[in-house]
């Protein structure tokens, strides 16, 4: 397993990089932030368009439905270089959660096979976007805890009721990978349109991005829209967690990575007592603990990227591993640039707060860092 990147890779993060840093400057987080806060529309996103254009929502979709069909690294590549700019939009959920499933179940023998291939295809010219809900009350992903219900009907459909939460950027995407319980207590994957459903925008911390309290009230989804059915839907349900897990992990590796380099930057020009406050060995110490914690963060998210892009049997386990990394780093990077930035960093008006609430929010979707080691614990019978 071979973790360095290949010129391929390499050109798809410059090239990302160059893009976003003119798309997304940390003035565009700062307004999205201050409209949540006020109560106000928020600013239009341009990126979508830039992407389709780029060609970036076709990223990971199979040649065979008109994608580029590259996978789960190069999806975590792009997650961190959209991290470091603090980007929004359903972009990213669109190819680390709708396009996972779409792809599963296009590759099953189902109802759905057919009609997922065509979505694909429609994900590849950006004519469709989409994210998970999975998570209900207390931020639970285990599927013996939820309530949302998935009732037969007829010819193969199902009837949807249940509440789900802190869905990822749910006011921007056209459709819902949910998860629900049969009456068996048996998990399967459906996808739902967002406009079935009643989607209610909540605050929280970052306000560079949306999320949102889906419920469903009876939601009628047809057979072509049963993505998994309940038995094959629990690996599959588990797949697709993973590589939407992954792909918030690198985000938070890019958005520490963003304020790390702003924090040395920063030491290395402040000074005090005639000198750049970087020479103090204290400053020095914080900033060799951010830097070993981000790169730990870093490893481990390629190495879990890798894992799930070639089926690999540590998947679950790697995945994990760097969602708890992400979050640790996260913590430490957030923590220690406000502390460096001295007293402005602590002011509405500097960005280290953008840095840090985006942290805070992706520490949290889908398991924080403690949540994520209990899982690794599990996995590995301790």
């Amino acid at each position: 397993m071979d973790l360095d990147l290949t010129p391929d890779q390499e050109a798809l993060v410059e090239a990302a990089r160059a893009v976003l840093t003119a798309e997304c400057p940390p003035a565009a987080a700062r307004a999205r932030t201050e409209a949540l806060l006020a109560r106000h529309p928020r600013p239009p996103d341009l990126l979508w368009d830039r992407a389709v254009e780029l060609g970036w929502c076709a990223l990971a979709v199979p040649e065979a439905h008109g994608g580029v069909g590259l996978g789960a690294v190069e999806t975590a590549l792009l997650a961190e270089e959209l991290g470091r700019a603090l980007a929004p939009g359903p972009l990213l959920p669109t190819l680390a959660a709708l396009t996972p499933a779409l792809r599963e179940s296009a590759e099953a023998e189902s109802p759905a096979a057919a009609v997922a291939g065509e979505r694909l295809a429609a994900v590849a010219t950006g004519a469709c976007t989409g994210t998970l809900a999975v998570a209900e009350a207390g931020g639970t992903l285990d599927p013996a805890a939820w309530r949302t219900t998935a009732v037969p009907t007829t010819g193969g459909s199902v009837r949807l009721s249940g509440e789900k939460e802190m869905v990822w950027e749910a006011p921007t995407c056209g459709e819902l990978v949910v998860g629900a319980v049969d009456p068996d207590g048996e998990p399967g994957v459906y996808l739902v349109p967002a406009a079935a459903t009643t989607v209610e925008e909540v605050a929280t911390a970052d306000g560079s991005r949306t999320f949102a309290r889906v419920r469903l009230d009876g939601v009628e989804v047809t057979a072509d829209r049963v993505l998994a059915p309940p038995g094959p839907g629990a690996g599959v349900l588990e797949r697709v967690v993973q590589h939407a897990t992954l792909a918030v992990a690198m985000d938070a590796v890019g958005a520490a990575a963003a304020a790390f380099e702003a924090t040395v930057a920063y030491a290395r020009e402040r000074e005090q007592f005639g000198r750049p406050i970087g020479a103090f060995q204290a400053i020095k110490h914080k900033a060799a603990d951010m830097l070993v914690a981000l790169e730990r963060a870093r490893a481990l998210g390629r190495f879990a990227a890798l894992c799930v892009a070639e089926g690999d049997g540590r998947r679950a386990l790697a995945v994990a591993m760097a969602k708890a990394a992400a979050g640790d780093a996260g913590a430490k990077v957030g923590r220690e640039t406000i502390q460096v930035h001295g007293g402005i960093g602590f002011t509405w008006e500097h960005d280290a707060h953008l840095y840090v609430r985006r942290l805070l929010a992706d520490d949290a979707l889908f398991g924080p860092a403690p949540a994520q080691r209990a899982r690794v614990a599990d996995l590995l019978g301790l």
